[in-house]
Parts: C-alpha cells; sequence; structure tokens
C-alpha cells in the first residue's frame, strides 16, 4: 500500500496472527516442533500480495519459495517470530514494517512454503 492509510475494501483476507508454542524437555530445552500447535494472538484483516517466487534444490529435495507483502492495520507487538495461517496456508513473517512510521498500516514482507 502507497496510503498511510489501510483502505477497509482492500483488507479482504481473514488471517490468524500466530506464535510458536515450544513444548519444553524438562531439561530446559525444547521438545518437538514449535509450530506443531502454534498459539493464536488474533485473528485480522490484511492485504495478500504475492511479491515473487522461486524454486531451489536443498538437501536434494526441490523447495518452492513464493515471498508476499501482507497489510494489516497497525498492530502494537507483531514480530518476525510470528506468522499469518490463511487456511491451509502460512506465511512466515521475515521483516514488520510500520508505514510512515504513522502506527496505522504495518507492511510484512512474509515468506510462504518454507519451514522456520
Amino acid at each position: 500500500m502507497n496510503t498511510t492509510r489501510a483502505a477497509a475494501g482492500r483488507l479482504r483476507h481473514r488471517l490468524i496472527l500466530q506464535t510458536r508454542n515450544p513444548a519444553g524437555d524438562g531439561g530446559g530445552g525444547q521438545a518437538g516442533d514449535p509450530w506443531a500447535a502454534p498459539v493464536t494472538l488474533a485473528t485480522v484483516w490484511g492485504d495478500i500480495m504475492p511479491l515473487n517466487g522461486n524454486e531451489r534444490l536443498r538437501a536434494m529435495k526441490l523447495e518452492n519459495r513464493v515471498t508476499h507483502r501482507i497489510s494489516i492495520r497497525y498492530r502494537l507487538g507483531v514480530t518476525g517470530d510470528m506468522r499469518f495461517a490463511f487456511g491451509a496456508r502460512t506465511f512466515n513473517i521475515r521483516a514488520v514494517v510500520d508505514v510512515g512510521e504513522h502506527h496505522r498500516v504495518l507492511e510484512l514482507l512474509c515468506e510462504e512454503g518454507v519451514a522456520t
């Protein structure tokens, strides 16, 4: 978005903001996948805009990477350790930008199709 206001008509995707839920191993470490049962922080309206995609070979397996820009109304506390769920899709947050530093719109650069 090029404006400092999030137009309600553009925010047409219902997104679930999630964070990890690490399980302790009893010795102070973590056991298992921290994304196996994520914690839901909020449900927000947003705009998903695909930016680009590519494929690469990693560990003898083809991996798809698609980057997106997700715009939401400003929300305090959103970090790169979180992700969005949209149906069966997940978007890992890589960068958080407060557009114009006005605390009205957040643009989140996200990656889909890659585990964190």
